[in-house]
């Protein structure tokens, strides 16, 4: 699927794709409403509102990225509600049944609050989102509501299957692809191994989806 793609916006690739897959896996419900977070191109928002979303919402902190999926749903015939901001300034919104993040999710020294590396940049364990996200997606999620979350194995699925328990939600690793390290995860591989985050030698990483089920 082409997407227009203006500079600093998050490029899809593999992990949009295996999103894209357990979504469809997952089925979208007649009339539902789905948030894309972290929307980046709109990718996955585009693709909700094309399996039959009634009413999709995408929000991202880049306005690039926010303008990228407003244009992207028109495009794809989607009309895409796209919101500048945080995806917990939603909360008390309304309720989603379907709610899609790939957020970011790489290692790294520091979180940035600029440039075109805070859409993977995301803290010492490549939590500062994932936490943030797990917390809030009970608030989000409506009744039989899913939340689908993708990251890579680095960040501990265990944590993330933890807290969205913690939170009342069902959890579940539903689709699972191992996919060699991308430019940014081969140079930052040396720091990534003092970290203990990877292994001597190690070129690939696991790329996880998990499901979340609101009962």
């Amino acid at each position: 699927m082409w997407l227009w793609r203006p500079p600093g916006v998050y490029r899809p690739q593999e992990d949009t794709w295996l999103m894209a897959e357990a979504l469809a896996e997952a089925g979208i419900p007649r009339g539902a409403r789905v948030l894309d977070v972290c929307t980046g191109t709109g990718a996955l928002a585009v693709a909700a509102g094309r399996a039959g979303a009634d009413e999709v919402t995408a929000v991202d902190r880049c306005r690039r990225a926010v303008v990228a999926a407003w244009v992207n749903g028109r495009l794809r015939g989607v009309p895409v509600r796209a919101r500048h901001g945080d995806f917990g300034d939603l909360v008390g919104t309304g309720e989603f049944d379907v709610v899609t993040a790939n957020p970011p999710y790489v290692p790294s020294t520091s979180v940035p609050e600029r440039g075109c590396e805070r859409a993977w940049d995301a803290g010492a364990r490549g939590r500062s989102v994932l936490d943030r996200l797990c917390a809030v997606l009970p608030l989000l999620l409506a009744a039989r509501g899913v939340g689908l979350i993708v990251h890579s194995e680095l960040c501990d699925p265990d944590v993330t299957l933890r807290q969205l328990r913690g939170g009342g939600l069902k959890a579940a690793v539903v689709a699972r692809r191992t996919i060699p390290f991308g430019p940014v995860m081969r140079a930052r591989a040396p720091w990534l191994l003092e970290q203990g985050l990877i292994e001597e030698g190690q070129q690939h990483e696991e790329l996880v989806v998990i499901r979340a089920d609101a009962t």
